[in-house]
């Protein structure tokens, strides 16, 4: 067979156009690529800067990888999760509500098995980006003829097939094809054929999966700043989009490459199993959700620790207190070092009357916590209500000492440090009376509204203090603000309209009643 040098030039240039395309194509995948990894950049540094340009700060339990000293099990377990992540959306056999301390163990040498699952990650996520980026077209060539592959038409517009001395034109491979009408001739009749609109191909399908899988997912990765987590199902939601992708892509491409009709049949019923064994699993765990006794019961096997704290705390608001108590303790028997779950069950056992047990374990907390002001607050209280006045000092003192930095609730911490300071107030003021401490009480008051001045229960033990000390109109004022402050809670304003009374009658008795005495009849009324 010969050539003509026409056909011959135009065979090239018609090769140099598709390479052209291809070329263009590959540029276009790759400007994507580079503007979806731009954006997330750029989304990491507005969060960064709305943290204050600092990384957030956890518990160390929350994720032990990275409290972890030793910068191989460091490495070997930031570098494995990944892969139970992605086990997770290939087979979500075991899931929890909470995946933090101990629910995946670390991984501190090279001889654990688990490296392997991290090798064979890796290993299939290099194999699908290559196979995304690599060149779409490819000119194959087989007895000095051109084929299509990958759905591109490489080397031809034309496919020739001898029938019965007739031949057929067709140039239904080309990528860009559009909507022009095609010509067809067979049998010596021409027809005129619309090709379908062109689908993305296989490559652009799979960059775009691998995208959809992996950037959401980078944040929680450790790799930009450590997370307060081990695993979070929720940072999955985005990715299993693109992980379902994938899995339609591969299963199209397994169902195409088979030739066989039984083995085309198979693959199709194990796809329909999969989606009704998956929808089965989804149906199963949404019933793990329905509340959250349920859900922390589920959790219990992947995270007994916080699992059982979390179900003490549900079986303690619903009243349930000898199982409560029994949560606490099967949590403290996973971990007996969590300062929460230490404090939690002291305090149920301080609301059941007992003390001494219930000081054992806020001491336990604190030691387990040093900064946990709430602990040191009922401490104080306990030791004050069993006339332990010095022990309850000292406990008091300790807890306004507390720097107020790197604290787990920033909130539940001054809310505490102001109960401990107003609590000093009182115990000085009572000891004040006998030894002379009147002054240091008022200055610990002070020191508690300066703190926090929204807080009424602080004006308002300031205010019996006053009233005590027959400063009347000062007492008002602060029974006024008090009540102002914590209109809605009962004992405060009943509080203050007593402290109220003796201000008012002093008042009446000199004909003065004008309109803050009015406001004071109103606040009565509020209060009786």
């Amino acid at each position: 067979m010969t050539f003509r040098p026409h056909e011959h030039g135009l065979r090239h240039f018609k090769l140099s156009k598709d390479y052209m395309q291809s070329q263009k194509k590959n540029t276009s995948l790759l400007l994507s690529v580079s503007s979806l990894a731009t954006w997330g950049a750029s989304l990491l540094a507005a969060r960064l800067y709305w943290m204050g340009n600092k990384p957030p700060s956890f518990s160390n339990s929350d994720n032990p990888a990275a409290d972890s000293h030793s910068l191989l099990t460091k490495t070997l377990t930031f570098f494995y999760l990944p892969s139970v992540n992605m086990w997770l959306l290939l087979c979500p056999d075991t899931l929890s509500f909470d995946w933090s301390m101990d629910a995946v163990p670390l991984l501190r040498n090279v001889g654990d098995w688990r490296n392997l699952h991290t090798v064979a990650f890796y290993v299939g996520l290099l194999l699908l980006s290559w196979v995304s980026l690599r060149s779409p077209s490819r000119v194959k060539k087989t007895n000095g003829k051109a084929y299509v592959v990958n759905g591109i038409h490489t080397g031809t517009n034309r496919k020739h097939t001898g029938t019965n001395g007739h031949s057929c034109h067709t140039n239904m491979g080309l990528p860009n094809s559009g909507s022009h009408t095609v010509k067809s001739t067979e049998n010596g009749v021409k027809n005129h054929v619309i090709p379908r609109t062109s689908l993305p191909t296989t490559e652009n399908v799979v960059v775009f999966s691998l995208g959809l899988l992996m950037v959401p997912f980078l944040p929680a990765t450790n790799m930009f700043f450590y997370v307060g987590f081990v695993i979070a199902e929720r940072v999955l939601y985005i990715p299993s989009m693109g992980f379902c992708l994938l899995v339609t892509v591969g299963m199209r491409a397994l169902y195409i490459k088979i030739r066989r009709r039984f083995l085309k049949s198979l693959l199709l019923y194990c796809t329909a199993t999969l989606v009704l064994l998956y929808g089965i699993k989804t149906v199963l765990r949404n019933q793990d959700w329905q509340d959250e006794e349920m859900l922390y019961k589920s959790g219990i096997n992947v995270n007994p620790a916080k699992a059982w704290g979390n179900l003490g705390n549900v079986l303690k608001s619903h009243g349930k207190m000898a199982e409560a108590e029994q949560a606490y303790r099967n949590a403290l028997y996973y971990r007996s070092n969590m300062a929460d779950m230490l404090y939690n069950l002291g305090l149920l056992l301080q609301e059941n009357s007992k003390f001494s047990e219930a000081l054992l374990y806020y001491k336990l907390a604190i030691g387990s916590r040093p900064t946990l002001a709430s602990a040191y607050l009922n401490t104080g209280i306990i030791l004050m209500n069993e006339g332990r006045l010095d022990e309850a000092k000292r406990t008091f003192l300790m807890c306004a000492e507390i720097p107020d930095e790197n604290l787990k609730d920033p909130h539940a911490h001054q809310s505490s440090v102001t109960s401990c300071l107003y609590n000093l107030g009182k115990l000085f003021y009572e000891r004040g009376q006998i030894e002379g401490h009147k002054l240091e009480a008022e200055q610990y008051f002070l020191k508690a509204i300066q703190l926090d001045p929204t807080k009424g229960n602080c004006y308002m033990h300031y205010g019996q203090f006053l009233l005590e000390e027959s400063r009347l109109l000062e007492a008002a004022e602060m029974a006024g603000k008090a009540a102002e402050l914590d209109s809605t809670e009962f004992d405060v304003v009943f509080n203050a309209a007593h402290m109220l009374r003796p201000p008012l009658t002093k008042t009446s008795s000199v004909g003065k009643v004008g309109i803050e005495d009015l406001q004071i009849d109103a606040l009565l009324s509020v209060g009786g």
